[in-house]
This record gives structure tokens, sequence and C-alpha cells, in this order.
């Protein structure tokens, strides 16, 4: 699960990282400069990318055996500017407690 979360979290990043360009730098170049051009390449590499994510993510969901509600998430956050930062240190977090509680009674069954 820990290869999981390594992949899920360097895409996090790329996909979070291509939509705050999209949406912060492409799109006002687009609409408010007349430029389409930095639009027509950054949307369709995110996209690309968003794909790639929503594969990692349905992995990463379906090897931690969580609710749905969690996937929702994870998949709203390639789609929300910003929140694909926020939802992977999360995510992250409660991967590592979880760990962290699946190796603590291997390790007191020794004593």
């Amino acid at each position: 699960m820990e290869a999981a979360v390594v992949r899920y979290r360097a895409m996090a990043y790329v996909v979070g990282t291509l939509l705050a360009v999209l949406v912060f730098v492409a799109m006002p170049i687009k609409y408010i400069g007349g430029q389409p051009t930095l639009s027509s390449i950054v949307s369709p590499i995110h996209g690309l990318f968003y794909m790639i994510y929503l594969v990692l993510a349905f992995d990463l969901y379906r090897r931690g055996n969580w609710p749905v509600g969690r996937m929702v998430v994870m998949v709203a956050a390639g789609l929300v500017p910003l929140l694909a930062f926020f939802i992977e240190r999360k995510i992250s977090h409660e991967v590592k407690a979880e760990l962290a509680a699946e190796a603590q009674p291997a390790s007191d069954a020794g004593v």
C-alpha cells in the first residue's frame, strides 16, 4: 500500500499544479488577454494526467478498502483548484496512521 500512496501523491501534485496553472494562468490569458495558446496546451495535458490520477486514486481506494465517500473526495480533488494538495496531505496522513496501527499489534505480539 505504501507504493500506491507514493504514486497517488506524485500524481496529485502533478494534477494539482496543472489545474492551478490552467485556472489561474492559462484561462485568464485566454479570456482577458485573448491568447488561447497556453490554454489549448495545458488543458489536454491536465486531462491526460487527470485520467492517470483517477486510476491511481482508484488503486489506492481499492487497496485501502475505504468507503466510497473517500474515493469521491479524491476524485473531486483533481477538479477543484488547489484542493488536490490538501486532500493528498490528508490521505497521506490517514494512510500512515493506518499502516502504523496495523504494524503496532505485530510488534506487540513478539513481546
